[in-house]
């Protein structure tokens, strides 16, 4: 009787910290990203993410990334933002730019909850690299050097997860290092 109400309690115990650790918020441009807020409500609160959160508004994607998901997304900083060649941003927030902005900011997005462990798999799978279908239509490629998980666009271009894992209510944020373009058609 004693094992039995000792193996309960362990099991107990195990579960709730599976729970509480699965529950702890990561932070991420010095706000706390809570797993039980959308991706939105957590990166409006990102000072690294200014500027990702400004063209997700400008694209009418507010509600779509508040949405059930889940979605993976690899969220640029606003240093890789200013990576781009100078007036791209500014170029991109215009009115009549809004379709090209939604396509780019969609290509940042993957249908379906990975997490790196998932993406990490799906690389392991495709003998050292895995081809990430966007919700845009387009492909971003995954690979690993050394422990650090890079994304690749169609251009060639990289950019390398630098805060993995930021789970959230509707799906995870991997944070990048770059913008990454969907190849011109």
């Amino acid at each position: 009787m004693k094992t039995r109400k000792f193996l309960a309690l362990a099991v107990l115990a195990l579960g709730f910290a599976f729970t509480s650790n699965a529950q702890k918020s990561v932070m991420v441009g010095g706000a706390a990203m809570y797993p039980n807020k959308n991706i939105i409500e957590n990166a409006v609160n990102s000072k690294d993410h200014t500027t990702l959160v400004a063209a997700v508004k400008a694209a009418d994607l507010v509600e779509t990334l508040k949405g059930k998901g889940p979605f993976t997304v690899f969220a640029p900083t606003n240093a890789a933002f200013d990576k781009l060649p100078k007036g791209t941003v500014e170029s991109l927030l215009k009115p009549e730019n809004k379709k090209m902005l939604q396509t780019i900011l969609t290509y940042h997005v993957v249908a379906g909850k990975m997490n790196s462990s998932d993406i990490a798999a799906a690389i392991k799978e495709g003998k050292g690299k895995a081809t990430l279908k966007t919700v845009s239509g387009g492909s971003l490629t995954a690979w690993m050097k050394g422990k650090d998980l890079y994304i690749s666009d169609e251009n060639g271009n990289k950019a390398k997860v630098t805060i993995a894992d930021v789970n959230q209510s509707n799906g995870v944020i991997h944070v990048v290092d770059a913008v990454l373009l969907p190849k011109n058609k």
